[in-house]
């Protein structure tokens, strides 16, 4: 298969930096099934009048975890001391040992000692690289652990923007808020649950009068 036939442009206007607001203002398309696929152009608040009898709606009620840090390798090489490293956390195997996709990934070896640490304030939190696969995967295993680690990833790290944002803008306080549904109530995701962003409690509250 040739992905590069999945390549598009799309103009910078067309990218939405911000979420709408209200968040059930979302556009919706809506297909339904049939000889004859119908296609209509709707918004996430219509849904009550599109839902049917039976249907079953699955929320999702994952906390989005700040699972971006941001640090710096501590080891002397040829190259300096310093390197620059991002990681991205995305499966907790222990009470202080994260999965987490490193770059630079060539850069980086088991024994590595990396600080994590926010561009301004005096809060370091330090991980040990104890295994290196392929793609990037790295095995970091954190000083801190079980909740004490939990509130210094929350304290440190960034909310991981999808890539087309991330490229227009930084991260910033306001999306600490947006890329939480209404039903978050368990720390895990290391990605938004886009879905159920548009709901609101004026629109389930019309989906339970149903």
């Amino acid at each position: 298969m040739r992905v590069d036939l999945f390549d598009f442009e799309l103009p910078p206007e067309a990218i939405a930096l911000r979420p709408v607001s209200p968040r059930d203002a979302a556009r919706l398309l809506v297909v339904r099934p049939g000889a004859a696929t119908e296609l209509t152009d709707a918004h996430v608040r219509d849904l009550p009048e599109l839902l049917l009898p039976g249907d079953a709606l699955v929320v999702n009620d994952t906390r989005v975890v700040p699972a971006r840090l941001d640090g710096i390798r501590r080891r002397t090489t040829s190259q300096g001391e310093g390197v620059q490293v991002e990681a991205m956390l995305h499966k907790r195997i222990g009470p202080d040992t994260w999965l987490a996709l490193a770059r630079p990934g060539k850069r980086l070896a088991p024994g590595d000692t990396i600080e994590f640490a926010p561009p301004q304030g005096a809060q370091r939190l330090i991980a040990a690289l104890e295994e290196k696969g392929e793609g990037g995967e790295v095995t970091l295993r954190f000083a801190l652990s079980g909740p004490e680690l939990d509130a210094a990833i929350a304290a440190i790290g960034h909310i991981p923007l999808p890539p087309y944002i991330a490229a227009k803008r930084p991260d910033d306080a306001q999306d600490r808020a947006d890329y939480q549904t209404m039903f978050a109530s368990h720390e895990g995701s290391v990605a938004a649950p886009t879905a159920g962003l548009h709901f609101t409690p004026e629109l389930i509250a019309r989906l339970e009068a149903r």
